[in-house]
């Protein structure tokens, strides 16, 4: 699964050329196919690798550095650009090597249909998979304008799988009116708020294994402004850390992580990106075990 040895692009800040002894694995998804409004998140991952480099190692939250432990840059998939299904299978079939190599995956994005083949992935490995959601949208639709494949329908996808009783939404506040009745049923559904939600609710997953997935769009457009889908009326920054710090300091198991929907061309102050990174290293120290 070593993509890096052809890989030209920059790094994530301080990552090993050691993929064997790396507990941990960052990949991009270069994927934006898909998007119903604005593309440019496959840049994503290129851009957050170069915000990386504006880090320090040290996490003063969690009183850990990035430089005690060993990961690995990966680079970016290369994914066949406009075809969104052969790009799924690649992504599928990378993260299944990942798996049996024993690595805890830390994915990119690229839009939001990048994490349904990762789910599948890690549900067939942890049948007793949860799903933390956090994001802007619900992306609960079964089809968005025709199309099953689509940034729009991903977790709906892992309602399918995995049950939507396994499934955890947060900071959801954009969605057609079947979307908001659909999570209200069948998912454990949390609108507009996201740390205080979760807080009350990671208890009761206590001992699970749990993949998280973030949309970064779940940032007020003041913080992340560099995203295909912005909504107004979004969290902090400092919220979303939190609620990072609050799922590491709990009792799951993460097994898994991404980040998704960073489209830097439309944040020329660059502060999208920076967040994204920042996000990734609070990740690699407080969800990847020792």
């Amino acid at each position: 699964m070593l993509l890096n040895e052809a890989y030209s692009g920059k790094v994530f800040i301080n990552s090993s050329n050691d993929y064997d002894h790396a507990r941990a694995v960052i990949y991009g998804m270069p994927m934006d196919f898909t998007v119903s409004f604005r593309p440019g998140s496959r840049f994503g991952p290129a851009r957050i690798r170069e915000a990386s480099i504006g880090l320090e190692e040290y996490s003063p939250y969690l009183d850990k550095s990035i430089e005690d432990m060993i990961y690995f840059d990966a680079g970016d998939l290369m994914l066949p650009f406009g075809n969104a299904a052969r790009s799924l299978d690649m992504i599928d079939e990378y993260v299944r090597g990942l798996l049996k190599d024993g690595k805890f995956p830390i994915g990119l994005g690229g839009e939001h249909l990048v994490t349904w083949p990762i789910i599948r992935q890690m549900y067939s490995k942890y049948p007793d998979l949860a799903l933390i959601h956090i994001d802007a949208h619900a992306d609960l639709r079964e089809q968005y304008e025709g199309e099953v494949l689509s940034h729009s329908t991903p977790v709906r996808k892992a309602v399918e799988l995995m049950g939507g009783h396994n499934i955890y939404q947060y900071g959801i506040r954009s969605g057609s009116r079947e979307e908001f009745a659909f999570g209200r049923e069948h998912v454990n559904f949390h609108p507009f708020e996201v740390l205080e939600p979760l807080k009350k609710t990671l208890p009761s997953l206590s001992g699970r294994p749990v993949y998280v997935t973030i949309d970064i769009d779940v940032l007020d457009p003041s913080a992340a402004p560099g995203t295909g889908t912005a909504e107004a009326g979004g969290i902090t920054s400092k919220e979303l850390i939190a609620a990072i710090h609050e799922i590491s300091r709990s009792s799951v198991q993460v097994v898994g992580a991404d980040v998704v929907e960073v489209a830097p061309i439309y944040d020329p102050t660059e502060q999208t990106p920076i967040v994204a990174s920042k996000l990734i290293r609070e990740m690699l120290l407080g969800f990847v075990p020792n």
